[in-house]
C-alpha cells in the first residue's frame, strides 16, 4: 500500500477519501502575529476552537482530507495544526513545504547558494527534501507535498529560484507540486515550462487557481501537459463566480478533462489579511468563501449541469488519491 504523511502519521492513500485540495487552517504573518496581533486581533484559544468547530463540520459532510498548502511566506506553524488535528478525529489533513514569494527571495537563502556570497549548493533544496523526509522543526511532523508561486510578474529572479528548488527536491522526493498561478496572466504556462525543464513529472503537480479562468483554451492547454488544474477558490466570486466556475468545471467535464481537476475553496479559518474585522469580512464581502460552499451549493449546480456523480467522485477522490500515489 502506498502511504501519505498527515499531520497525525501515515494515512494510506486508498483512505483520503473525499479530499479537499487547497484549504488553509490559518493564513498569518509569523512577525505580523508576534509583534501586532497577540492581545489586539489574535486571540490563540479562540481561533484554535474556531477552527475545530469548522473542520468538524466540513468532516461531517463526508470529507476526509484537506490539503493544506501554508509555507513560509503564509505564516505555517505546524504545532498549532497539531492542537487542532487532535481534535478533528474523521479529518486527515496534510501540509507542505515550500516558499510562498510573488517576487523576491527571503533573506536568509539571498547571499547563500551557487555563484553567492556564500558559495554552496542551494539550502533551499535540503530544507524542503528535510521537511519532506525527516520532519518539520521538531514537531515529527512530515509535509508531503511542495508549494510554490508563480504570479502577476512572473519568474522574477526570486520565484525562478524557489520554483528551482521545489523542481530538484521533487525530483530527490518524488513529492508532488502545487504552484499558486495568476489565471488573468496565464502564468500557469511558464510555471510547468520551467519544471518540464527541470524533468518534474508534470502529472505530479497541481496547477493552483485554475479555475479563477473560464479560458477553455488555456485551461485544456495546461491540462494537456499531464497537469492537474485547480478549480480550488469555489466561493471567491471576487475573482471569478460560482455560477461561472461551474459552467467551466461542466464543459470541461463534457470534453472528458474530469481525470485533472480537483476542486476546493482556498478558505481558511482565520487570515491576517484582514486581521481585526476577520469574520466580518467574510459575511460581507465573500458569504460562500468557506468549507462547505463545495458540498452544499456546488456539487448539486454540477449535477444540474450534466456533471456526473462518476466525475464529482473522481475530482474529489480518485484524482488527489493518485496525486498522493
Amino acid at each position: 500500500m502506498t502511504t501519505v504523511n498527515t499531520v497525525r502519521g501515515p494515512v494510506e492513500v486508498s483512505e483520503l477519501g473525499q479530499t479537499l485540495m487547497h484549504e488553509h487552517v490559518f493564513i498569518t504573518a509569523t512577525e505580523h502575529l508576534d509583534n501586532y496581533g497577540k492581545g489586539a486581533w489574535w486571540d490563540e484559544e479562540y481561533r484554535v476552537a474556531d477552527a475545530i468547530t469548522k473542520l468538524n463540520a466540513v468532516a461531517a459532510k463526508g470529507v476526509r482530507t484537506i490539503v493544506d498548502p501554508t509555507v513560509w511566506g503564509l505564516g505555517r506553524y505546524i504545532p498549532r495544526i497539531q492542537r487542532i488535528a487532535a481534535e478533528v478525529p474523521d479529518l486527515n489533513i496534510i501540509v507542505a513545504t515550500g516558499l510562498y514569494s510573488f517576487d523576491e527571495l527571503p533573506h536568509q537563502y539571498e547571499h547563500r547558494g551557487p555563484g553567492l556570497i556564500v558559495d554552496i549548493p542551494d539550502p533551499m533544496i535540503d530544507d524542503f527534501v528535510r521537511d519532506l523526509t525527516d520532519g518539520i522543526a521538531d514537531t515529527g511532523v512530515k509535509a508531503a507535498f511542495l508549494k510554490c508561486v508563480v504570479e502577476q510578474k512572473g519568474l522574477t529572479p526570486g520565484v525562478e529560484r524557489i520554483c528551482r528548488a521545489v523542481a530538484q527536491a521533487h525530483l530527490r522526493t518524488g513529492a508532488p507540486i502545487t504552484v499558486h498561478t495568476n489565471s488573468f496572466t496565464q502564468s500557469g504556462l511558464l510555471a510547468l515550462d520551467l519544471f518540464a525543464k527541470e524533468g518534474v513529472n508534470l502529472a505530479k503537480v497541481v496547477v493552483g487557481h485554475a479555475g479563477d479562468s473560464n479560458d477553455l483554451d488555456y485551461l485544456m492547454r495546461l491540462a494537456d501537459t499531464g497537469a492537474t488544474l485547480g478549480m480550488d477558490r469555489f466561493g471567491l466570486d471576487v475573482y471569478n463566480s460560482t455560477a461561472q466556475r461551474v459552467a467551466t468545471v461542466a464543459e470541461l467535464c463534457r470534453r472528458g478533462y474530469d481525470d485533472r481537476m480537483v476542486l476546493s475553496h482556498d478558505a481558511a479559518c482565520f487570515s491576517d489579511y484582514f486581521p481585526d474585522a476577520w469574520d466580518e469580512t467574510l459575511s460581507t464581502m465573500a458569504p460562500n468563501w468557506r468549507y462547505d460552499h463545495i458540498h452544499d451549493d456546488v456539487l448539486a449546480a454540477l449535477l444540474e449541469s450534466g456533471v456526473t456523480d462518476e466525475q464529482i467522485e473522481r475530482m474529489l477522490v480518485f484524482n488527489p488519491r493518485r496525486t498522493f500515489s
